[in-house]
């Protein structure tokens, strides 16, 4: 594995540094965002690098931005959750891939499951609860214990966003829809904190309709599937190629990457059949720096905390964001 250009614990403290700062206003702002229920409008949004230009930059100086799937969940912070946001942000993440679904009665907010019971412990369907049932909700960490924080408005996620300097990879779910999304992503603000995750083609151009502006991840398998997007109207300078989860194509990576294209792969999934357990078993970082090496600028993972202690790609993405 390679290590680290200068001592891991000097890196730290650096980040910790920053984090530090950054949190303080975090975690101020939670409080605001869980009193009153709805994002704030008293501050306009900071003017920053637009997203495709960063990405950009990370492409050409082989940094990685690295993503917590769920947002980053482990013992006492669950998935989904704006204070495990937080606590993934504190550890030096800047990425975090989270799930929009949508009540009943019109509330979008953050939840993966299409039931309440995994994640809430209520005996109930996303699509049939609504939201004053939902906001109270006790969420449960990796081992099923109760954390005491509720589950967020998206609204809510997005101005922390945008006040942290964080990036959100919005997952649609079922109940929801990419006008619904795109709506809140615009009265935040957010546009240029956030990617849209996309499935099929179809998804693809619906976003690039709806709103050219924003990034997306889309899979670009091959010069044919680009031909069809690019065909459909996505402007390939706002995509992040989706490489998938298994393993990893790193020629195609590189063909990508060569021609102006960003790419994403997840090392996520089921427990004992994903590739961050593979990865991890032997205590080192290698098969992740391999995939650095390759010229990958996402990396969708289970084991965010891990890879961001051991790599030091993702510094260099944590400074093209500090830049911003």
């Amino acid at each position: 594995m390679r290590r680290a250009e200068r001592p891991l614990r000097t890196r730290k403290r650096g980040r910790a540094r920053w984090a530090a700062a950054v949190s303080s206003i975090g975690i101020a702002s939670l409080l605001v965002l869980f009193a009153c229920g709805a994002p704030s409008t008293e501050t306009a949004p900071p003017s920053r690098t637009p997203l495709a230009e960063v990405m950009d930059r990370a492409r050409e100086s082989g940094a990685l931005f690295v993503a917590a799937h769920r947002g980053g969940p482990k013992a006492g912070y669950p998935e989904n959750a704006l204070q495990t946001l937080q606590h993934g942000f504190a550890a030096g993440v800047r990425v975090f891939e989270v799930d929009v679904a949508e009540s009943p009665d019109g509330v979008l907010y953050l939840m993966h499951d299409r039931s309440l019971r995994r994640t809430g412990g209520h005996d109930g369907e996303v699509a049939d609860t609504a939201w004053d049932v939902v906001s109270a909700l006790d969420l449960r960490d990796t081992d099923g214990a109760r954390t005491g924080f509720r589950p967020p408005r998206l609204s809510a996620a997005l101005d922390w966003a945008v006040g942290a300097g964080a990036l959100l990879e919005l997952d649609r779910k079922p109940t929801t829809s990419f006008a619904s999304i795109i709506a809140e992503v615009r009265a935040a603000g957010a546009e240029e904190q956030v990617l849209l995750i996309t499935y099929r083609d179809e998804e693809a151009a619906e976003v690039a309709r709806l709103a050219p502006e924003l990034m997306m991840t889309a899979s670009v398998w091959d010069d044919a599937q680009r031909a069809r997007l690019e065909g459909a109207g996505v402007d390939m300078t706002r995509v992040v190629a989706w490489m998938g989860t298994r393993a990893p194509d790193v020629a195609r990576i590189a063909e990508l990457g060569a021609d102006g294209i960003e790419t994403a792969f997840g090392t996520l999934g089921r427990p004992g059949r994903r590739l961050d357990d593979a990865y991890i078993e032997d205590g080192d970082a290698s098969e992740y720096q391999a995939l650095v090496d390759a010229g990958l600028t996402l990396l969708a993972t289970d084991r965010p905390y891990f890879v961001v202690e051991q790599l030091t790609a993702d510094d260099r993405a944590l400074e093209l964001l500090e830049a911003r």
